[in-house]
Order: C-alpha cells, then structure tokens, then sequence
C-alpha cells in the first residue's frame, strides 16, 4: 500500500457500519485517481455456492452506469438492420458468429434472438471464459432485440454470485450525486432480493462494501440498506 491509499484509508472507520447515505457521501474523499473512478459494489452472499452456484440476474440503474457499453447481437439476418438502428455495435448471423470464432470480442454485451442460440452455442469455450454467453436469466437471449441493445446502452447491467458468494458491480461514477448513487445501489439490492434461491432459509445478504476503484472499502449497515429497499 502506498502513502496515498494509506492517507485515505484514515478516512474509514474500520470497525464501522456506515448507513448508505454516510458511505456513498463519504465515497469522494477516498478516491486517489486523476480520472472518474468507479464505484464498486460487494455483496457477500450466505448462500452455499454448491448448492446454489448461478444467483443471476440483471438490474436496471435508475441513474445509468456511467460507461457506455457496447452490445453485439447474433440474429437471422432479416433482423441485422433492426438490431443494428438500436444501436449495436455488430450484428449478424453466421458472419458474425465466425468473426467471434477468430477471435473478435469488440463488446460488452452480446444479445441473441432464441433461435440463433443452437449457433451461439458453438461459442461456449469462447464466451464463457469471458462471462459473455447470451443467457436468458440475464434477458440477453431474448425476441425483443431492439428494446434489449437500448436497455444495457442505457444503465442495464449483469450480476453474477462468484465462487466465493461474492456479487461485485460497479453502481455509477464518483462523480455521481449521492442521491443518484443511492438510486442504483437501492435497485441492486432489490433486484438480488428477487434472485434468492426459493430454497434458501437463513441470512441473505451478510455484509455490504462499496469502494472507489482505487479507494479503500466501507462497509455499509447492510440491515439498514434492506430497511431502505422495503421502503
């Protein structure tokens, strides 16, 4: 650690568990980059990974990302313009699959239509290792193309539970308002919320942390955030 990060690590209280609105107030003063740092969000799970490997989902942000993404869709090719007027960065059908096979992953986001999946699915080793496999769960396979390109442009974002119970995210920009921050990290722990396993019995959601992206962690009341969620 650095004489930088040291001096904003002061800033937290270690032992403290901020409510939402201290520690996203508190965000700013811990970020060090020159640049517009992201606001990363941990969520530990209490679920057993070996029973529930694949809590999933996606999430809206009310107040974006911060980060324009770039959504490639996969579609029969009388659907290419449609997916292409939407905004996508490539759209094709059996071109565009091949271009994946040679090594081509100019995007964030990867769209399918239901019935190119039988293709899509030769892409397993390729978009799997990089956790890009249209799913339906994620709403990335899907008949509404048009409509799903603009939601993840827009602040529509994947969460996915680690192998430790861990689901990391970014909910927007240092630059953000608290208030807008707020909005996102509301709307995250509530679409996690809708993503427990209907088996599960026992606590959820164990401990909240948000950081800057090269700030310390501070770790949120996660009590007092699931209060705010049920409003």
């Amino acid at each position: 650690m650095n004489k930088k990060y040291n001096e904003k690590l002061k800033l937290v209280e270690r032992a403290k568990l901020y409510s939402p609105a201290e520690a996203l107030a508190l965000l700013p003063r811990t970020a060090r980059a020159k640049f517009d740092e992201t606001v990363d969000l941990s969520v530990k799970l209490g679920v057993d990974v070996a029973k529930n490997p694949s809590v999933r989902g996606t999430v809206a942000l009310p107040a974006g990302s911060g980060r324009s993404k770039k959504v490639a869709v996969i579609t029969k090719p009388d659907r290419v313009k449609e997916a292409e007027a939407a905004g996508a960065v490539a759209a094709g059908a059996a071109d565009l699959i091949e271009r994946i096979k040679g090594g081509w992953l100019g995007f964030d986001v990867l769209i399918a239509s239901p019935d190119m999946m039988p293709e899509v699915g030769k892409l397993g080793k390729i978009l799997g290792a990089k956790g890009l496999m249209p799913n339906p769960k994620t709403g990335t396979v899907t008949p509404d193309i048009a409509k799903a390109v603009k939601e993840f442009q827009g602040g529509k974002v994947e969460f996915r539970m680690d192998k430790g119970g861990v689901v990391h995210l970014g909910i927007g920009k240092v630059s953000f308002k608290p208030e807008a921050l707020q909005q996102n990290l509301t709307a995250v722990l509530s679409a996690l919320g809708h993503a427990k396993p209907g088996s599960f019995k026992g606590v959820y959601v164990k401990s909240i942390t948000v950081s800057t992206t090269m700030g310390p962690g501070i770790k949120i009341d996660a009590g007092r955030a699931l209060d705010e969620v049920k409003g």
